[in-house]
């Protein structure tokens, strides 16, 4: 019944995706309990109801099911429906991320880097980042290659650096096409090249990243580039 409740969610047949989820739910399917503290975050079939979704999340992660206590540590790390808790936040995402969910191993890796919930541990952030880039995860090529650039946690690497922010870049993050422009602009792991400096600042600026905006829009008073 979980396929049926699946393949009416993917086909956006809100309504009978939450009948059988609810009926599954019950039976303490943590599956289906993921799925439907998820449709009433979003309002899928259901009304917003912040209280149960921490009760199906709950459930759910008790059973240990991967993307539920990704999603519970979501919820306690901003404070929705629960009081605020970072290390309840981290360890959820750990939990998480040894299962594999590929976002967790990105918020892991950012609590790490940033002490958050958890003691500063760049090495420790860095492997993290690299599970996931391996997986093909953007934000992790993209904090990767900041790591390599300033020498936390690895060992300080241009090259690796200018990879990582490479293939943030091509995957379109704003994030990665400006900090790869960066490097062009500085001839950090790459030969200087204004050119592709500004390509890529432009780029950035198009994906919505707002330094990258301010820059294009100084030069252009500046009367320096014109589109």
């Amino acid at each position: 019944m979980i396929q049926k409740a699946h393949a009416a969610y993917n086909a956006k047949d809100f309504k009978t995706a939450y009948e059988l989820y609810s009926q599954l739910a019950q039976e303490g399917n943590a599956d289906a309990q993921t799925s439907l503290a998820y449709m009433h975050q979003k309002e899928q079939g259901c009304k917003k109801d912040d209280a149960k979704v921490l009760e199906l999340y709950t459930k759910a992660a008790e059973a240990k099911q991967p993307y539920a206590l990704f999603n519970l540590g979501i919820l306690y790390e901003n404070g929705i429906g629960v009081q605020h808790d970072q290390f309840r936040a981290h360890e959820l995402h750990m939990q998480a991320a040894t299962r594999e969910v590929l976002p967790a191993m990105y918020e892991v890796a950012l609590m790490l880097e940033r002490g958050l919930g958890c003691l500063q541990n760049f090495s420790e952030a860095a492997f993290w980042y690299e599970e996931g880039a391996k997986r093909g995860h953007l934000e992790s090529f993209n904090n990767l290659g900041a790591l390599y650039k300033e020498g936390h946690g690895v060992s300080l690497d241009e090259k690796r650096c200018f990879i990582c922010f490479k293939k943030a870049a091509d995957g379109g993050l704003a994030e990665g096409l400006y900090n790869l422009g960066l490097l062009y602009d500085q001839g950090i792991g790459c030969e200087m090249s204004n050119d592709m400096a500004l390509d890529y600042c432009r780029k950035a600026a198009y994906a919505g990243h707002e330094k990258a905006k301010k820059i294009i829009k100084d030069l252009q008073e500046e009367g320096k580039i014109v589109f």
